[in-house]
C-alpha cells in the first residue's frame, strides 16, 4: 500500500522537530506529536517543545494536551491523536508524526484499540488500596493466576503495570493478555514513510546532546522545575520522571548546585538516546538521514522531499 502518513523519528536532538516543520510547510502538512513528555502543559524548556518561531506557522497537535498532575499513557495519546490525524487526512493534509516515543508512534500507526477502562468505576483505587494493606506480592499471586503470560512479562516491582493488568481482567472478563493478542491481529490504521534521523557519528549526537542541556538551562529549566514544585506538582508523579525534570527536581530538594543535576540529565539523555535507537533501528522499512557533525538542513531537506515524492506522498 502507498504510505498516507509521514513519521519523523529520532534519537533525542537529532533535529525531528525543525524537519518536520519544514517539510509541513513545503507540503502543506501539520505537525501531529509523538513525544511522551510534550504532551504536559508548562512543561516546555525541558521537553524541548517548539517554540511559535520554530512552529513555521505550521499546524502542531498533541502539545500541552494534559496537566502534569495527570497519569498520561499511550492508551489515551492513541485515543486522542487518531482523530487528529484522520481530520488531517479527511482534509487533504499530510499527517506528519514526529517524534521520539517510539511506543507512541508504532501504536498510533496500528491505531492500537486498548483494553476498556471505566475512570469512575473505583476498581484502581481498590486495587491500590489492596497494594498498601496486603503488599504488592499478593496483587502478583492474583495475576499469576488469571494471567500467566502477563505476570512473567511484568517486573515484580511494577505496580503500576500490575495494578492495570488485574484492572482490565476484572472489569471485562478478559485478561489483558488476551486483548493485546487481539489487537495486534489487526492491521495498521495507517501506513507510514518513516524517515529516521542520526548523526553518523556517536560522539557527534552526544555533543549535540550535552549542548541542547547547556541551551535548556540558559532559558530556564532550573525557574521552570521550581515552578513545577511550588505548584503543587509531586516529584513523584509520571511527568515529574521526565529527563531534566527529574535530576533537577532531585537537586533542588537535596540542597545540591543544580549544575549536578544538570550533569547528570546529560547522562541520562544519552542513555535515552541508546534506547531511542535500538527501537528505532527495529523498523527496516524507516529511511535513515545521518547527520554530518555540522548538520546541512537543506540536504536533509532535499532527501525527505525526494522520498516524499517518490512514494507518492504527495
Amino acid at each position: 500500500m502507498e504510505p498516507n502518513i509521514l513519521v519523523v523519528c529520532g534519537p533525542t536532538a537529532s533535529g525531528k522537530t525543525a524537519l518536520a516543520a519544514a517539510l509541513a510547510q513545503r507540503f502543506g502538512g501539520e505537525v501531529v506529536s509523538a513525544d511522551s513528555m510534550q504532551v504536559y502543559r508548562r512543561m516546555d524548556v525541558g521537553t524541548a517543545k517548539p517554540r511559535l518561531e520554530e512552529m513555521r506557522g505550521v499546524p502542531h497537535h498533541m502539545l500541552d494536551v494534559a496537566d502534569p498532575e495527570e497519569n498520561y499513557s499511550v492508551a489515551r495519546y492513541v485515543r486522542e491523536a487518531v482523530p487528529i490525524v484522520d481530520d488531517i487526512l479527511r482534509r487533504g493534509k499530510l499527517p506528519i508524526v514526529a517524534g521520539g516515543t517510539g511506543l507512541y508512534i508504532d501504536n498510533l500507526v496500528a491505531g492500537r484499540r486498548f483494553a476498556p477502562f471505566a475512570p469512575d468505576s473505583g476498581l484502581r483505587e481498590t486495587l491500590q488500596r489492596r497494594a498498601r494493606a496486603e503488599g504488592l506480592p499478593a496483587l502478583r499471586a492474583q495475576l499469576e493466576q488469571v494471567d500467566p503470560d502477563a505476570a512473567e512479562k511484568i517486573h515484580p516491582r511494577d505496580e503500576k503495570r500490575t495494578i492495570r493488568a488485574l484492572e482490565v481482567y476484572l472489569s471485562t472478563g478478559k485478561t489483558i493478555t488476551q486483548h493485546d493478542r487481539e489487537s495486534r491481529t489487526l492491521p495498521n490504521r495507517y501506513t507510514p514513510l518513516t524517515i529516521a534521523l542520526n548523526f553518523a557519528q556517536r560522539p557527534w549526537l552526544w555533543e549535540r546532546i550535552d549542548r541542547r542541556v547547556d541551551e535548556m538551562m540558559e532559558r530556564g529549566l532550573e525557574r521552570e522545575v521550581r515552578a513545577l514544585l511550588a505548584s503543587g506538582v509531586p516529584k513523584s508523579c509520571t511527568a515529574m520522571q521526565a529527563i531534566g525534570y527529574k535530576e533537577l527536581a532531585a537537586a533542588i530538594s537535596e540542597g545540591r548546585p543544580v549544575s549536578e543535576g544538570a550533569q547528570e540529565v546529560k547522562l541520562r539523555s544519552r542513555q535515552y538516546a541508546k534506547r531511542q535507537l535500538t527501537w528505532f533501528r527495529r523498523n527496516k522499512q524507516a529511511y535513515w538521514f545521518n547527520w554530518e557533525k555540522i548538520p546541512d538542513f537543506s540536504a536533509a531537506l532535499d532527501f525527505s522531499t525526494k522520498l516524499i515524492m517518490a512514494c507518492g506522498l504527495q
